[in-house]
């Protein structure tokens, strides 16, 4: 069993148990009072299309909430990111990137070495534009789902997931409620993830994380299967644009394991992308705790991409899955990253007023600017070749665009 103080030390690769101790931490009491950080601008998304988007409140009424079993039933917030029609006209505001209390609990979690009231997660505004009307021109469109770290909340892939609008993509992101830091909802409560963290305590004290590890995955992949039960029915009216047959998903961490897992279960999801998720349960070097889906692989495409020093070659679970997969795949890694480089933090830490160190040991010593447009492209370009029939010849051979792309593919 892990010890805590290693807890700390540990990289989230996965539904490790230090990943999610990691991750959960208590809310001070003071997390809701006004922050004064700085501001910071996202990257913003290179496709032809403006984007808006919505939140909503989706509730599984066919299951009682596994980590509050007397609620008779599981809540969940989503957000959908979708083309929007080029002139929104007025009142459409810029999205902010989280809730007010979402981001409160988020700031007091001092998230992946961000110092606590270092940036004003609630005043940072997204590209998108609130309920903006969808482009309607170009006939139905894929659908993605992407999937955070453990303890991450929805927003943390918000880069990637405005550039996947930008192309075209119909994009829902999820919040596992009781495992993500502060859900709020449409009435201003805020669900922190303290029943989880209470979990991971007991685990730790009677030896079972792994059981607990297994729950927790398979709690945010029957959320997943939910929301892919619900895309007929969209908010905004988005499902009339949806094309429930071409469905894709995509992870960071355990997000990424969220994504192979969910594929190998449900067989709607058509293509899937894992940005550096370990494929097995509390990693062991002789990979003895693999996920089913990392002992039998799959038969549709997957696109790995891991961190420097993490590939199929080295990674046990990816071993596995690369051996055992019958379907196209391609595992690239962006030299000189970290674990983190695949989320927002990668233009979120430079800005949070760290030292170079910091930066280093969380995203690693690539150009930030760089990583961005590295990840940004690959994904697209997997996705756009298996969902929409579009093939660039990115995926095919070493690019010269993206030297800091390297392939432990073979091809």
């Amino acid at each position: 069993m892990t010890s805590p103080a290693s807890l700390t030390r540990r990289s989230l690769l996965g539904f490790t148990a230090a990943g999610l101790a990691a991750g959960l931490v208590p809310t001070p009491a003071a997390a809701a009072t006004p922050r004064t950080g700085a501001r910071v601008r996202l990257p913003a998304p290179t496709g032809p299309f403006a984007i808006g988007t919505v939140s909503a409140r989706l509730v599984d009424r066919s299951r009682p909430d596994p980590w509050v079993p007397p609620l008779p039933y599981r809540e969940l917030m989503i957000d959908v990111w979708y083309p929007a029609a080029s002139d929104p006209g007025g009142g459409h505001r810029r999205a902010p990137y989280m809730a007010p209390g979402a981001a409160a609990h988020w700031d007091a979690a001092a998230p992946h070495g961000i110092p606590q009231g270092a940036l004003d997660f609630a005043a940072l505004r997204t590209h998108a534009r609130q309920a903006a009307p969808a482009e309607a021109r170009g006939g139905r469109r894929p659908v993605l789902l992407y999937a955070a770290g453990a303890g991450d909340p929805r927003t943390w892939g918000t880069t990637l997931v405005e550039e996947l609008a930008s192309r075209g993509y119909v994009v829902v992101t999820v919040d596992h409620t009781y495992e993500s830091p502060g859900v709020q909802f449409p009435d201003g409560s805020v669900k922190d993830n303290g029943p989880l963290r209470a979990a991971i305590a007991e685990a730790q004290r009677d030896g079972t994380m792994s059981e607990l590890l297994k729950k927790v995955l398979g709690v945010r992949v029957a959320d997943a299967t939910f929301v892919l039960d619900h895309l007929g029915s969209l908010p905004h009216g988005l499902s009339a644009i949806v094309d429930r047959g071409r469905v894709g998903m995509v992870g960071q961490s355990a997000g990424g394991v969220c994504a192979a897992e969910t594929m190998y279960e449900d067989r709607r999801v058509k293509a899937g992308v894992d940005l550096d998720g370990t494929l097995e349960l509390n990693p062991e070097p002789n990979g003895t705790n693999l996920l089913p889906v990392a002992r039998h692989g799959l038969d549709r495409p997957f696109l790995l991409m891991g961190r420097e020093g993490s590939d199929r070659t080295t990674e046990p679970s990816w071993r596995s899955f690369w051996s055992h997969s019958t379907g196209w795949k391609r595992n690239l890694t962006l030299r000189d990253s970290r674990h983190q480089t695949y989320t927002d933090l990668t233009t979120l830490l430079p800005a949070a007023g760290v030292d170079r160190a910091t930066i280093e040991e969380k995203i690693g010593t690539i150009d930030p600017a760089r990583a961005v447009t590295a990840q940004r492209a690959y994904v697209v370009s997997f996705f756009d070749r298996w969902l929409k029939g579009e093939d660039d010849g990115l995926l095919k051979r070493p690019s010269e665009r993206y030297p800091e792309n390297s392939r432990a593919d073979g091809s």
